[in-house]
């Protein structure tokens, strides 16, 4: 029987990134809040990124805080340069530093191709691949800035680009969003040979099909969720708990010597499962 429910958070070792501090972009709801919990459990301090929703941005920083750790959120648009950069400096002189980066903020506006308007193109461009740009660089400027710490980690910070699938798998009636995947991950290969010199590891999750509000459509009724197991192997839906334990992974030091990698969490759905019975 398939199971739509990953690992619960707390197998994530509660000292695992402990005096780390940590922005997650995008971290109200859905993978973003997972992740967010997930990097309070395992020790860091988090920075609670939101565009809208403070309510519910409010309590993941009351989630997060309960582990014994510090959290806050703010309020930013991420495909606004001045809003990230206020955003940045704000989390330097409030927890003093930034170690992680989650570049997880993202949306969608899907439509035909040809009934696409230019405005729908340019919104899922601005914030899934210009915002994670900016989100980048102005952290990339903090960890050259302040340099290893080895008491803390072993790597000056730790990018984490959120992508999708998508960035390889072509998607009709999407190409906004698999174009703006697609940038993420030569975006995050680039990043991260510029910056491994410097101790900066720069690297990519890529979500398969997760369990989120965003694409409630894909699995809220019986015949959507049948039709979706059809792509995936491991025969269950992905929770957003199963992207927070790779975040977790990657922002800490058991996967120190991993640079300019895109972790496919997908439960095989890249693997063409069509192709096992001849396509």
């Amino acid at each position: 029987m398939s199971s739509t429910e990953g690992a619960p958070l707390d197998v994530i070792p509660a000292h695992l990134l402990k005096g780390q501090k940590a922005l997650v972009t995008g971290a109200n709801s859905g993978i973003g809040r997972a992740t967010a919990v997930a990097l309070g459990r395992a020790g860091a301090d988090v920075v609670v990124n939101y565009v809208a929703g403070r309510e519910e941005a409010e309590k993941v920083v009351e989630e997060i805080a309960s582990f014994g750790v510090r959290a806050a959120a703010y309020e930013a648009d991420v495909s606004d340069e001045g809003q990230v950069v206020a955003m940045m400096d704000r989390m330097v002189q409030e927890f003093g530093t930034i170690d992680v980066l989650v570049a997880n903020a993202g949306l969608q506006r899907d439509a035909p191709f040809t009934e696409m308007t230019l405005a729908q193109w340019q919104k899922v461009l601005d914030v899934n691949l210009t915002g994670q740009f900016l989100c980048a660089r102005e952290a990339a400027k903090e960890f050259l800035r302040r340099g290893v710490v080895p008491e803390v980690s072993r790597a000056a910070g730790k990018i984490i680009c959120m992508s999708s699938v998508h960035q390889i798998i072509p998607w009709a009636g999407h190409v906004n969003y698999a174009s703006s995947k697609g940038g993420v991950q030569m975006m995050m290969q680039t990043l991260a040979q510029e910056l491994a010199p410097k101790k900066i590891r720069v690297n990519a999750i890529a979500p398969g099909a997760i369990k989120t509000p965003i694409n409630r459509d894909a699995w809220d009724t019986p015949k959507a969720r049948k039709d979706l197991l059809r792509l995936i192997p491991y025969d269950r839906i992905g929770a957003p708990e199963d992207i927070a334990h790779a975040a977790v992974g990657l922002a800490s030091d058991l996967l120190d010597y991993v640079v300019g990698t895109t972790l496919y969490v997908d439960g095989g759905m890249t693997l063409f499962p069509g192709f096992a019975t001849g396509g």
